[in-house]
């Protein structure tokens, strides 16, 4: 069964694949943010360990079997050490709740006349995030 890439012209993106959004999310993982791979996480892979192409552009892939991560990189620790965690929206607001970070969200989006694009809004939500790691309150998992 050949895959089907994905085509940034037609098809919804999942998640904004954009390089700052990658970086912020690097920022999160220096920043000492610490997560636990599992199936329905999106990674980066900015140091190319994995060989096969991705279908997502930027070296984004998906887990969808976490046993095929495994076999690439025969722990999950070393999943997490090797590539980036891309949070979805869900996922971010998630580790928002379980961080404290208070929700401003929504009355930061009714100060600005114009609705934040995905990229922005996704970007200020992993901002708060690297924001409060720097204050010490890494996640643990």
């Amino acid at each position: 069964m050949n895959s089907k890439h994905f085509n940034p012209e037609k098809d919804l993106a999942p998640m904004p694949f954009d390089k700052s959004i990658c970086q912020r999310a690097l920022d999160m993982k220096k920043g000492g943010l610490i997560w636990r791979p599992h199936v329905g996480c999106f990674v980066w892979d900015p140091d190319k360990f994995i060989k096969p192409a991705s279908p997502f552009p930027g070296r984004i892939y998906f887990i969808l079997s976490l046993a095929r991560f495994i076999e690439i990189f025969d722990t999950i620790d070393q999943i997490a050490q090797k590539l980036v965690w891309l949070p979805t929206w869900h996922q971010a607001r998630l580790l928002c709740r379980q961080l404290g970070i208070v929700d401003d969200f929504d009355k930061k989006s009714q100060k600005i006349d114009a609705v934040l694009s995905p990229v922005d809004e996704l970007l200020h939500i992993y901002g708060k995030i690297v924001d409060n790691l720097k204050h010490g309150d890494a996640l643990k998992k």
